[in-house]
């Protein structure tokens, strides 16, 4: 019977529907991730407590939350390498093997340094997966689905934050990681029936097995995406080998390479300041803060988390419906909007300016401001990330955008506690505002609408020029030569 398991489970995967196939495995390692990012809200209260074997300050609480950005940056730049010499499949193995040894690390720490090694391990994994995610998404669906999936990003990653949260709020720390162990084994398990993405396939110039596992994913209805893919990908092959001019100047120039890079690290700060970050790490801290200690802040963390999941299932219909640049532009002005207004109601109330105070005022507030991070803050960057690079720099493209992740999440989770002291929670909330106003700008002069348009397309529209139709037949009679010469010598 042993024996027998791993066939049938073979074979019921094999008869799967394709969507179910490769999404499942993207979704599990981002919950996992989302349990990374939303880990600390639970367990800095806990390691607070009386009677915790460990003695925890001020600063180590602070490090706990953001160490993981440190090593999220040398994750994220190991991830081109892996991703394009071994593979996307490859890479996804690498990235569960991280989760699953930085949970046993914390499960199993005697002291906060050793906590904080756990971290910096969970880190690692989570700046290889980052680009990795929008990737592997992004060139397994097609143009018409592509939004929509690519959300579910940001809708698991929420899931793994409120999960992370409300087992955190019934059990000790360390039961909850044996309980999250279970989402990156899940996905390890089922990697192993994944197949590699076309592109990649396409990049190696290995276009019968790039053939294949295209019609498999997309079945015979796109083939004029396929042969575009194939094409683009053997003139510049052949273009590279002869010219030779791949040295960093020349990269730097080339539209196509900087402009998506400009608009993804606009906008992955966008997210990082809209709140997302910090509510994630300081959740029941803000609350206090905002709505007095007499209100429950671990169930309105907990109800936040919910609305958040609610929103990103929605932002999954509203992405396929609504153009990328309204919906990025106007969520974006509407965030900014409530950031304002919770920095206003926070200032007006310390100063006694507010004739009247109720709970739900600040609590209807960050709602509005959960709101637009749930439907477009956080969702739509990774929406964005996975269309706009071309294929020949969609690793390093990502991965350098990606820096902003890093600094951004680093930057608001680390010095949090010091700004609120410095200036009052209504300072913090009034330079989030003003970051999120410069990267909004930012993004309205350079983001181009990408809804319904091919990955090839996009790339074009970067260039500025499509590929000619006789660039093309001049690669493909330079390949047949170089086929035909090698068949001769053999």
């Amino acid at each position: 019977m042993g024996l027998l398991l791993p066939r049938l489970i073979e074979v019921e995967w094999s008869n799967t529907p394709t969507c179910c196939k490769t999404k499942p495995t993207v979704c599990f390692t981002t919950i996992g991730h989302g349990a990374v990012v939303g880990f600390p809200a639970i367990l800095l209260p806990q390691l607070k407590e009386p009677g915790s074997y460990l003695t925890l300050t001020e600063e180590a609480g602070s490090w706990i939350a953001s160490v993981t950005a440190i090593t999220l940056l040398l994750g994220s730049f190991m991830a081109p390498p892996i991703m394009g010499h071994l593979g996307r499949k490859i890479a996804h193995f690498v990235v569960i093997l991280h989760i699953l040894v930085g949970w046993l690390v914390i499960i199993l720490a005697k002291s906060i340094e050793v906590m904080i090694i756990g971290r910096i391990i969970h880190g690692m994994s989570f700046g290889l997966m980052l680009p990795l995610r929008s990737v592997l998404i992004g060139e397994y669906t097609s143009p018409k689905n592509r939004g929509a999936f690519l959300t579910t990003i940001s809708v698991t990653q929420a899931f793994g934050i409120l999960l992370v949260h409300l087992i955190g709020s019934c059990v000790s720390w360390q039961k909850t990681i044996i309980i999250l162990l279970s989402f990156p084994l899940a996905s390890l398990l089922m990697t192993f029936y994944t197949p590699e993405t076309p592109s990649w396939y396409a990049d190696k110039g290995r276009y019968e097995q790039c053939r294949q596992v295209f019609r498999w994913l997309r079945g015979d209805e796109e083939e004029a995406e396929l042969e575009s893919m194939i094409n683009a990908r053997a003139f510049k092959s052949d273009k590279t080998n002869i010219a030779n001019c791949k040295d960093v100047v020349t990269l730097m120039k080339k539209k196509e390479f900087y402009k998506p890079i400009v608009i993804m690290v606009h906008s992955y700060l966008m997210g990082e300041f809209s709140g997302g970050a910090l509510m994630s790490c300081y959740s029941t801290t803000v609350i206090t803060l905002m709505a007095g200690p007499e209100v429950d802040a671990h169930f309105w963390m907990v109800a936040l988390d919910a609305q958040r999941n609610i929103s990103n299932i929605i932002a999954v219909y509203v992405v396929n419906k609504v153009k990328r640049r309204t919906m990025m532009l106007s969520t974006g002005s509407l965030c900014i909007l409530s950031s304002i207004a919770i920095a206003g109601y926070v200032y007006a109330k310390n100063t006694g300016m507010l004739t009247y105070t109720a709970s739900w005022i600040p609590i209807l507030l960050i709602n509005v401001q959960f709101f637009t991070v749930a439907v477009g803050m956080v969702c739509l960057p990774y929406v964005i990330a996975g269309e706009i690079f071309p294929l020949e720099y969609r690793s390093l493209g990502g991965s350098i955008s990606i820096v902003s992740i890093a600094c951004g999440f680093f930057l608001v989770t680390k010095t949090f506690p010091a700004l609120e002291g410095a200036i009052g929670l209504h300072g913090a909330y009034t330079v989030y505002a003003a970051a999120m106003s410069y990267n909004l700008f930012v993004i309205w002069a350079l983001l181009p609408e990408t809804k319904d348009r091919t990955l090839q397309e996009i790339e074009e529209h970067f260039r500025g020029k499509p590929l000619r139709a006789e660039d093309i037949e001049v690669s493909q009679s330079l390949k047949n030569n170089k086929e035909n010469v090698e068949k001769a010598i053999s």
